[in-house]
């Protein structure tokens, strides 16, 4: 679930990282060619460097959450209804109410219910049926909530 989650809040990250490297990839180039080049080397590698980590940030964001979470983990379940979607783990539980969901993104492994822009939780297909998914998948399709990859 971390994962899910994290992968759609990191995403950015990787963007910023490659047009960083980029832009450093090509003043580094272009530097070459001139007089200047030589003090502009360093800023030019700093850049490539920055968006080097900073691609490999999420990454490791991810490796870091599924090891964390592996010693947490508990048994969970859902309880989903027309009004809300209620989550138990352990002694907590929570629900989120259909009305306050803006989205839900269709993923191989999960559903990701977002609430306004943010993702709020992710609903795995794993625990559920096959005609208990569909059922949902429907459920939420009549609704104009779910949004295909």
């Amino acid at each position: 679930m971390a994962a899910a989650l994290s992968t759609v809040r990191l995403r950015k990250y990787g963007y910023v990282g490659a047009v960083l490297a980029v832009v450093g990839a090509i003043g580094f180039a272009v530097s070459r060619g001139f007089a200047w080049g030589d003090w502009i080397a360093p800023l030019c590698t700093a850049l490539v460097m920055g968006g080097l980590l900073s691609m490999l940030y999420p990454p490791w964001v991810r490796l870091r959450a599924r090891r964390r979470s592996s010693r947490y983990a508990v048994e969970g379940a859902y309880d989903i209804t027309d009004d809300n979607i209620m989550m138990r783990s352990g002694s907590e539980s929570g629900g989120i109410a259909w009305d306050g969901v803006a989205q839900v993104r269709d993923t191989p492994e999960f559903w990701i219910v977002y609430v306004g822009r943010m993702p709020a939780t992710v609903i795995p297909r794993r625990l559920m049926s096959a005609e208990d998914a569909e059922t949902l998948r429907v459920f939420m399709a009549s609704r104009g909530l779910l949004q295909l990859r």
